[in-house]
């Protein structure tokens, strides 16, 4: 374990995803009692924060400020690796579910879990049940006063910039007439490559960008809107590449957790 970089590697990645399915299975009850609610959400993230602590990462949060938004609001974040879902539970808001693919559903007790948390599922192969989904869950925010935390590139990616935007999350804002909060978690490549299979110890930044309105917007300005969003994260992607962890940012971290 100690001399075998492989060997840590899938030891860890064992852990990380026994941990997940332990947690699912023990919560999976007592969220049942309250049946299918976004108030579930308090749960698996209580759950899940701990596990940065054995996984040896320490996440550094700038920007929290960006969050303190009392109507409903979608989140865009970069997608890079499973490890995603620690940077996730650290900063997702009150009242915030993700839109996940719709594998998902049927992993289990984890999938359990995710339905009663009120995780949205979409149907990546059927482009009309997706645009469905984005409708309704459009005249669900306001109702319910949600956020919606979404991958945009759709898949993971660990190269040095992100994928081309999908725009079911501009759509969603669009419709909704909510805002955009971009969120970006640095690059992973001093302790995690899945390429690699090296998995050691190291720092995540997480840094929280300022809105962007949608108001008055209309589906023709979705592409000009998706550009200019993965633009600005692209552009912060880029600078926490090249900074390192403690100098990321601009001033002091308004969260730090070891």
């Amino acid at each position: 374990y100690r001399y075998n970089t492989t060997f840590h590697y899938f030891c860890k990645m064992a852990f990380f995803h026994c941990w997940i399915v332990a947690m699912a299975t023990l919560l999976s009850p007592l969220a049942a009692l309250r049946g299918r609610s976004v108030e579930n959400m308090k749960l698996l993230r209580a759950a899940i924060l701990p596990l940065k602590r054995y996984c040896g990462i320490k996440m550094q949060v700038w920007g929290t400020e960006h969050l303190d938004l009392e109507e409903p609001y979608v989140i865009v974040c970069n997608h890079q690796a499973s490890l995603d879902l620690l940077g996730m539970v650290e900063v997702i808001p009150e009242r915030c579910v993700p839109i996940a693919k719709k594998e998902l559903l049927y992993m289990g007790t984890v999938g359990w879990a995710c339905w009663l948390s009120g995780i949205i599922f979409i149907d990546r192969h059927r482009r009309e049940a997706a645009i469905d989904v984005i409708s309704q869950t459009a005249r669900t925010m306001w109702r319910e006063n949600l956020r919606v935390w979404v991958f945009p590139e759709g898949t993971r990616n660990q190269n040095k910039s992100m994928l081309p935007f999908k725009r079911g999350a501009f759509h969603l804002a669009v419709q909704a007439q909510v805002p955009i909060v971009p969120i970006v978690i640095s690059p992973y490549w001093d302790f995690f490559s899945s390429k690699e299979k090296r998995f050691t110890s190291g720092t995540c930044t997480i840094r929280i960008l300022p809105k962007v309105e949608t108001q008055g917007l209309s589906p023709e300005d979705v592409p000009e809107l998706s550009g200019a969003v993965r633009g600005a994260m692209a552009d912060a992607l880029a600078e926490m590449s090249l900074n390192p962890p403690g100098d990321r940012g601009r001033g002091s971290p308004q969260c730090q957790q070891d």
